[in-house]
């Protein structure tokens, strides 16, 4: 198969799954998107489940993490891969309004996932929840993530250390 042909069979996939990017059809498990971080030394993870993850997500998610450190009086440092929706202008306005509380850390590009402490949690939590399982349907797959994220909270799956 040609690059060419791969792009466009890429395409129509992704065409065909837009119909799928509304709450009714997340929560009936068809479709499923978690925002997170997790924060160095005690290794606890902040996330958000969402319909699809965009820079709108990104903006909320980004508030509900500032308003969890600004107890703390924290300044708040992420690290991001360099995805359109880490560098999107939807963000400045909420990057300007944590000016200095809050900033990206952008890995270099092609520098792969060992950089990213939150990517090792994904790895281990994809193991947890799919490791010898098969799933009737994907709204079993979506209450079985929200399980291993919520006990994560009370018992780490993953522990990162820098």
């Amino acid at each position: 198969m040609s690059q060419s042909q791969i792009k466009r069979h890429e395409s129509l996939k992704r065409q065909a799954w837009v119909q799928y990017r509304s709450w009714s059809r997340v929560t009936s498990g068809v479709l499923l998107s978690v925002i997170g971080a997790v924060q160095y030394g005690t290794s606890k993870v902040f996330y958000k489940i969402v319909p699809h993850f965009d820079a709108q997500e990104l903006r909320q998610y980004l508030h509900q993490v500032m308003a969890t450190f600004s107890k703390a009086g924290k300044d708040v440092v992420m690290v991001v891969d360099r995805s359109g929706i880490h560098r999107a202008h939807k963000l400045d306005t909420t990057l300007d309004h944590y000016d200095g509380k809050l900033r990206f850390h952008m890995l270099p590009a092609h520098c792969g996932h060992h950089l990213n402490p939150i990517e090792g949690f994904w790895r281990v939590m994809k193991d947890y929840i799919g490791a010898g399982r098969c799933f009737a349907n994907l709204h079993l797959l979506y209450h079985r993530t929200r399980q291993v994220l919520m006990a994560h909270q009370e018992r780490p799956i993953y522990e990162f250390h820098w």
